[in-house]
């Protein structure tokens, strides 16, 4: 299992329906809003690393006021 958190920016006043609607995605086990350089701050899992990233370019990238995306995996040392 390989987990990630993703920081999102969105455009102005979009990020409450950003978290809501990614909230929803499969594979997503927490989304909030926040502030700061980046106005979501999502926590997801997947199965492998290429899972993940098909979770973030075909799903997350995929709703509707994000601008960009910074994918952080969680690695345990």
């Amino acid at each position: 299992m390989v987990q990630a958190y993703i920081l999102i920016q969105t455009e102005v006043g979009k990020a409450a329906a950003v978290a809501r609607e990614i909230s929803g995605i499969t594979g997503v086990t927490q989304a909030e809003d926040v502030t700061g350089p980046y106005d979501v701050i999502v926590r997801a899992e997947a199965r492998n690393v290429d899972e993940l990233g098909k979770l973030v370019v075909a799903q997350i990238q995929a709703v509707e006021g994000i601008t960009r995306t910074l994918t952080c995996p969680i690695v345990h040392i």
